[in-house]
């Protein structure tokens, strides 16, 4: 398989399992788990999985400085700020609304590569966030009554933080390997919410089954395999275009919310969601031509001819 179409296949399987998070979270709190205290251990087990596996693998797991550093950033500051943004936006504004400026990250993407990585900001690009981001809002249902300004700006960082993640990420996932950084960002994010789970009063870990069934899913599904496969498909195809069809993650979890909960999906909502896959399968066409135009200016004229 191609690495353009190798790259998109990990990254939707990266936004499947980050899309049913939200599924299992319904679960683990309705079973008695708080917040501070799953977002601990959803990164202290996922550390564990991910440093077993790099042992049964027998990889290196030394770092530089530098290195340890930039992953301490990633997990320890801007994954962390990201959840915690998020997650209090979500208090003081209708949860579609916060998850629809959420995933205005990938213009923060776009602009911040265009002047970090140099990257050029073509027309089909922006084209296909704006299909992508208003077939989000379709998706998702907008609800504008009652919006606070407070919980608009949460949501807008929690997009800035994501977005900042996923560019940092990309320079620093260059030359490592993918378990090696998402291991070391999960126990860098598990340092930072146990201390938030401390200030929220402690770790609370009187919930029944049904909670750590829960919490193995999202540990699993929406943590180990999610970040996984994230970064290897973040090295094949690039963070704007990882971020465009990232954008699959909503429109996968109204799909198991139907099936599990019995919501039903409406008119808008099948159209949202074809946009969405719309704009990704415009992100890759055009990922794929801009590669095929650089080969043919590097090939020489009299060669094309034979």
């Amino acid at each position: 398989m191609k690495p353009l179409y190798l790259g998109v296949l990990y990254v939707f399987i990266s936004a499947a399992c980050f899309g049913v998070m939200s599924i299992f979270a319904v679960y683990a709190y309705g079973a008695g788990v708080s917040v501070s205290t799953l977002l601990f251990l959803r990164f202290l087990f996922a550390a564990i999985l991910f440093f077993g596996f790099l042992v049964l693998r027998k990889e290196g797991l030394r770092l530089v400085k530098k290195q340890i550093v930039a992953l301490f950033v990633l997990g320890g500051v801007l994954y962390t700020l990201q959840s915690l943004s998020f997650f209090s936006a979500v208090q003081y504004i209708p949860t579609s609304m916060a998850a629809l400026l959420l995933y205005t990250f990938p213009v923060f993407v776009a602009v911040l590569t265009y002047f970090v990585e140099k990257e050029p900001l073509r027309r089909k690009t922006i084209l296909a966030m704006l299909i992508s981001l208003v077939g989000l809002g379709l998706v998702l249902g907008l609800s504008f009554g009652g919006i606070q300004p407070v919980g608009v700006v949460l949501a807008l960082a929690a997009a800035l933080f994501y977005s900042v993640y996923i560019v940092v990420g990309n320079r620093v996932v260059k030359g490592l390997s993918p378990f090696v950084t998402a291991g070391y960002i999960s126990v860098f994010a598990a340092i930072s919410t146990f201390f938030v789970a401390q200030k929220d009063g402690g770790l609370d870990l009187s919930f029944g089954a049904a909670g750590w069934w829960a919490l193995a899913g999202i540990v699993i599904f929406s943590t180990v395999m999610a970040i996984g496969f994230f970064f290897q498909g973040l090295q094949l195809i690039g963070s704007t275009k990882a971020s465009v069809l990232s954008t699959l993650e909503p429109v996968v979890t109204i799909v198991f919310s139907a099936l599990l909960f019995g919501e039903s999906f409406t008119l808008l909502q099948l159209l949202g969601g074809f946009a969405v896959l719309a704009g990704a399968v415009l992100i890759v066409s055009g990922k794929e031509k801009a590669a095929s135009a650089e080969v043919d200016k590097a090939v020489p004229k009299r060669t094309k001819a034979l």
